[in-house]
């Protein structure tokens, strides 16, 4: 297979059940937070979704906090259909409109942090605070 065979468009509101189904999987093995379908149904309204032979492959989605920061979200790309280059084109369609719309920083938060990296991605910027992450459930 090629990626020819994919084909990568803008997400509509009518996408948000189909896309709720196909990121169930990614869901159920802890590769993405769960989605409301009234989370989804904003979601979609900045999101990128690829396809082939009518069968969703590749999902991601950029939601907008401020004019400073945005975030890349529900990136999910079919096992079948990994190393073609279909999770960083939905990366990028992002990151666009994310520089369309004037936002200063796009972040993402993943267990695939090698491959935001070849996306352009790094664990901070230069002089910038870390985030750090505290589990109030896992404490004694």
């Amino acid at each position: 297979m090629n990626t020819s065979d994919v084909t990568i468009r803008a997400a509509c509101p009518d996408d948000a059940v189909d896309v709720l189904e196909y990121l169930e999987p990614f869901v159920v093995a802890q590769q993405i937070l769960p989605r409301s379908a009234r989370e989804m149904d904003v979601l979609v309204e900045n999101a990128f979704l690829a396809h082939r032979d009518g069968q969703i492959v590749g999902f991601a989605a950029i939601e907008i906090y401020s004019l400073k920061l945005a975030e890349i979200q529900c990136l999910a790309v079919s096992t079948e259909v990994r190393g073609l280059g279909i999770g960083k084109e939905l990366v990028n369609r992002c990151v666009t409109v994310a520089r369309n719309k004037g936002i200063l920083e796009v972040m993402a938060i993943s267990s695939s942090g090698d491959f935001l990296k070849t996306c352009g991605f790094d664990y901070t910027l230069p002089h910038q605070k870390r985030a750090l992450f505290y589990r109030p459930g896992d404490a004694s």
